[in-house]
């Protein structure tokens, strides 16, 4: 599959704001460990990649948080995927504004 690109955001439940951030720095430097192009923004860290390496940084990302110590974490995940040709970058999306 061609290029994908994910929006992750990871939201432990039940913890203080110092906790949280604790917590999602946690899944943020996983998701950066890919070396993929990745965007971290205020609520969430998007990513580009092949669609099979970004599934697998999905299905990992929420046991991250578990091990860092989150209770409980709700995982938030938008896919945009292409059968042909590669779906826009997120250059293309956010360079005008940036």
């Amino acid at each position: 599959m061609q290029l994908t690109s994910a929006a992750i955001q990871v939201l432990p439940m039940n913890a203080d704001n110092k906790e949280v951030v604790r917590i999602v720095d946690e899944a943020i430097a996983y998701i950066k460990s890919y070396n993929l192009n990745t965007t971290v923004g205020p609520f969430e860290t998007t990513v580009e990649g092949d669609y099979d390496t970004i599934m697998k940084m999905i299905s990992e990302v929420t046991r991250i948080c578990l091990k860092a110590g989150a209770d409980e974490i709700m995982t938030y995940v938008k896919i945009c995927a292409k059968a042909q040709g590669s779906v826009m970058t997120i250059d293309e999306k956010t360079k005008k504004h940036n």
